[in-house]
């Protein structure tokens, strides 16, 4: 077998290869760091892929490729060309197949002028996916040089229903190596920035899928969020993204790191920005009964009473709770700011607004931290075992791009079966405490009803410099209660607003170093999202209540 690093040199040069030359650009220089700008400013897209491309919203898209005013070729074609340009600029993607996709819309195109109708819900549509969501025939890696050449015998499972909808795959995007990282860098592809600030992450695991959407160049992705891959790149780069209910889309088909590990299962979640995207991509992939595929999916189909919030007073008056910090860390000026800003702007809507009081968020963070790691240093040394890949033991540019052959994480220790149970039996018992929790808060809404949802950030900073993205405890808790969470953006770091503010008595030794992190210029453009959680399978209605809080934001910032 070739070494790890001849593998590496070969997938690259393949890449490259796969790229339309004619495609190819001049990126603006390091030191300009917003390039969010970049692709309208390029040349390369024709005015109408520009328009086409700047229709952030999926059910206008749907609409316009339904109605055969613009094809699926013309769309798909714009995407990708949006998409190659926000490769060179960020370095977002990892599969591209353009004769592939273009076959696939023509295709489409053909049946709707020919019998007039549409093949499914998201005909036409371009949609890019996480590069663990196997389409046949081309290679997956996950970020790993082990897995170069191994080509996928068959669709996932989502893979086959999204054809089912009608919708055109297009590129697949970057993750980091093991997946098990909040930023996105690996030996394989190298490392994802963000396009507001490129000193800062993407976020991760799906970060190429955050970066890759931020830019316009894909209107709907897909990524998996164990303990906030979905979330902390849609926060991390001013997109929407829902972390759904284990099982809510099918998973099976796909790769994964610690498959086997099924305490606290990875989900796929849609990534957009648009809201209507996400509600598309739920609706669509859950029309065509995927429990149908795959035996863990759940059996539940699109409820569209939930939707309407019929459990939920009918959305006139919701209560919302916001959590201002989770007793561990505080977050910094940006995100207080946020989250005062949403409170505003929900009072204005007519909407009760609490305050969260977190339970026990430290237990709940150690006990998905434990599970994880009870078999993850064995599962990333086997899978790296045939080329002697190092193990990457930090995101850092420095010392993670240093390709020490005998890297490895030294944290990642095995526990035996019964000490095991012990955390999952710990794990239970936190989540009966924290629904508890939840009922009680009937005494306090006024509406009768438990509050119904929480406002939440998602991180206790926008996105930090590389190697910097060292807590995840806002996001992963909802993964060990299995609560439902959607991201909406709200606004950006702004160097003149977002000072730092004098130092409050702190927590921790954590919570002191986040705040020794802050400096408004080193966050300087980052965009703000923040979360808008549920509880288990209410998917529905948190697309819904976030529909709410995303009309509220838009109100108060047009008035």
């Amino acid at each position: 077998m070739a070494s790890w690093k001849e593998l590496i040199e070969d997938k690259r040069r393949r890449q490259q290869e796969s790229i339309p030359k004619d495609w190819l650009i001049t990126p603006p220089p390091e030191t300009i760091c917003d390039v969010t700008g970049f692709p309208e400013r390029c040349g390369l897209l024709s005015e109408k892929e520009l328009l086409i491309t700047n229709t952030v919203d999926v059910d206008t898209l749907l609409a316009k490729l339904a109605s055969g005013e613009w094809s699926s070729v013309e769309v798909t074609t714009a995407f990708y060309k949006r998409a190659i340009v926000a490769q060179q600029l960020v370095n977002c993607l990892t599969e591209v197949f353009v004769k592939r996709a273009l076959a696939r819309a023509t295709e489409l195109d053909e049946y709707l002028k020919t019998t007039g109708q549409v093949v499914g819900p998201l005909h036409g549509l371009p949609i890019s996916l996480k590069d663990q969501i196997c389409i046949k025939g081309l290679e997956t890696t996950m970020g790993y040089a082990s897995w170069i050449g191994k080509y996928a015998e068959r669709d996932a499972v989502l893979t086959e229903i999204l054809y089912e909808c009608g919708a055109v795959p297009f590129v697949r995007t970057n993750v980091p190596q093991t997946l098990m990282w909040p930023e996105t860098y690996n030996f394989v592809f190298g490392r994802t920035v963000n396009p507001a600030n490129r000193n800062l992450t993407s976020g991760g695991s799906s970060g190429g899928e955050g970066a890759l959407i931020h830019l316009k160049g894909s209107p709907l992705g897909v990524g998996s969020d164990v303990g906030g891959s979905v979330r902390i790149p849609a926060l991390f780069n001013g997109i929407y993204g829902l972390r759904p209910s284990y099982g809510r889309v099918p998973y099976e088909g796909a790769v994964n790191s610690m498959v086997g590990q099924d305490s606290i299962p990875s989900v796929l979640g849609p990534l957009s920005n648009s809201i209507s995207g996400i509600k598309a991509f739920m609706q669509a992939v859950i029309s065509r009964k995927p429990w149908e595929k795959d035996p863990l999916a759940v059996r539940k189909k699109w409820d569209e009473e939930a939707y309407a919030l019929s459990e939920h007073g009918g959305g006139g008056k919701l209560c919302f709770a916001i959590m201002w910090d989770d007793r561990i860390v505080v977050p910094h000026p940006p995100i207080i700011r946020a989250l005062e800003m949403t409170k505003a702007a929900l009072l204005a809507a007519g909407h009760a607004v609490v305050d969260w009081e977190p339970l026990k968020h430290l237990e709940l963070a150690n006990a998905i931290s434990a599970i994880w790691k009870a078999g993850s240093g064995d599962d990333f040394q086997a899978t790296t075992a045939a080329t002697r890949e190092p193990i990457i033991r930090t995101m850092s540019p420095v010392e993670g791009e240093a390709m020490d052959d005998e890297t490895i994480r030294p944290e990642e220790t095995g526990i035996s079966a019964y000490q095991l149970w012990q955390i999952q039996r710990e794990r239970a018992e936190l989540r009966k405490e924290y629904l508890d929790h939840w009922q009680k808060t009937v005494e306090i809404t006024g509406t009768g009803r438990p509050v119904d949802a929480i406002i939440s950030p998602g991180a206790p900073f926008a996105a930090p410099p590389h190697g910097k993205n060292g807590y995840t405890n806002y996001t992963k808790v909802l993964n060990a209660l299995d609560y439902v969470s959607c991201v909406v953006p709200v606004t950006r770091v702004d160097t003149s607003v977002d000072v730092k503010k004098p130092a409050h008595r702190f927590l921790n030794a954590l919570d002191e170093s986040n705040y020794n992190q802050y400096d408004p210029v080193v966050f300087q453009n980052a965009p703000i999202g923040l979360q808008v959680i549920g509880r288990t399978l209410e998917e529905e209605a948190v697309i819904a209540m976030a529909e709410i809080v995303d009309s509220a934001l838009k109100a108060t910032a047009a008035a």
